[in-house]
């Protein structure tokens, strides 16, 4: 089941960046277009078979794993910034796109950087699974850059969570709604997620299914979301601003 996930996570991020290209090409919000493909550029490398493939042709020394974190950030913090705008929700939207929230997007890069910088170099290992075993160094850092990877997704969720719990309530469009909620749910599978980091062997196991159900999620709310505004365009009538184009 876990080596089918990453593949479900592909073919939803895939599907909503191909749906999102017409749109794109006539220039309409194409923000939306270049959240889906780069969720769809980390389902890539979270695949074995094309982290392997990838990873070689950069050296071999797992710089994909560090660039599918970063790829992650920054796809976390556009669906961040369009949620928080769309929403109507400003102080969350300071603690991740103000001064706040770019000091601690820069910290947890700069700190997932340095400790791959700091770790001894190893083979091209999928998923980041036999590079504690290199060394005693590797293995004293692994926790830190795990920390790290999942800290600022951890930031970033806990800032929106309650500005989706707050949309859900409200009397907005259906759609919106369940936008939000799954939206809702993909910020508490995130900060799950970071807590199984630190959680004992037999509930790390949890982790693949729940990280991959936090993409879903959130790709699949914002998708809902796109429709509602579709929809609404149709009957000429609005629905958030978050559902533009």
């Amino acid at each position: 089941m876990s080596e089918v996930l990453p593949w479900i996570t592909l073919v939803v991020c895939a599907g909503a960046a191909l749906a999102r290209i017409p749109s794109a090409l006539r220039g309409v919000n194409p923000t939306l277009f270049f959240i889906f493909l780069l969720a769809t550029a980390a389902a890539v490398l979270s695949i074995e078979q094309f982290y392997v493939a990838i990873d070689r042709a950069l050296g071999g020394l797992n710089i994909a794993h560090l660039l599918l974190r970063l790829v992650v950030f920054a796809t976390i913090y556009l669906i961040a910034v369009r949620v928080t705008k769309g929403f109507g929700a400003p102080d969350a939207h300071r603690m991740i796109a103000g001064r706040p929230g770019l000091v601690m997007l820069a910290v947890f890069c700069a700190v997932l950087v340095a400790v791959f910088l700091l770790m001894d170099h190893s083979a091209t290992s999928p998923g980041f699974r036999d590079v504690a075993g290199v060394s005693d160094r590797n293995e004293a850092l692994m926790p830190y850059y795990w920390a790290a990877a999942r800290g600022y997704l951890a930031y970033v969720a806990l800032a929106l969570l309650p500005a989706l719990l707050r949309s859900v309530r409200e009397k907005l469009p259906p759609l919106v709604r369940t936008g939000a909620a799954l939206m809702a749910a993909g910020a508490a599978a995130t900060v799950a997620g970071f807590c199984l980091e630190f959680a004992p062997l037999r509930l790390f196991a949890a982790a693949p299914a729940v990280n991959n159900g936090a993409v879903v999620f959130f790709i699949s709310g914002l998708v809902l979301v796109w429709l509602a505004r579709v929809k609404a365009a149709k009957h000429g009538s609005h629905g958030t601003s978050s559902t533009e184009g």
